[in-house]
């Protein structure tokens, strides 16, 4: 199943970074606070049609979001996060 952002919506998917102690203990995710990363899997039309915006992200970027921006959605098995672009701080580049 395809999701199709509406709007100037974004699309995203949490990365999970597996985290460990200093001693070398494997937190569970459970433990850790939520992730902020996460990668691009779709974008909305309005976002893509505009002239300014379209250059800023695209699928696949790896971005960081507001803490508590968005709606959850859970399709297939996967989590899902949608937000508005505004809720996008940053693109991370490697």
């Amino acid at each position: 199943m395809n999701l199709k952002p509406l709007g100037d919506r974004v699309v995203i998917k949490k990365v999970e970074a597996e985290e460990r102690t200093k001693s070398g203990i494997v937190l569970p995710s459970s433990a850790k606070e939520q992730p902020q990363m996460a990668e691009v899997i779709a974008i909305g039309a309005d976002i893509t049609k505009d002239e300014k915006k379209k250059d800023q992200i695209k699928v696949d970027d790896k971005v960081i979001f507001s803490q508590y921006a968005g709606t959850e959605v859970k399709i297939d098995g996967e989590e899902y996060t949608i937000l508005k672009l505004n809720d996008i701080l940053a693109v991370v580049e490697e």
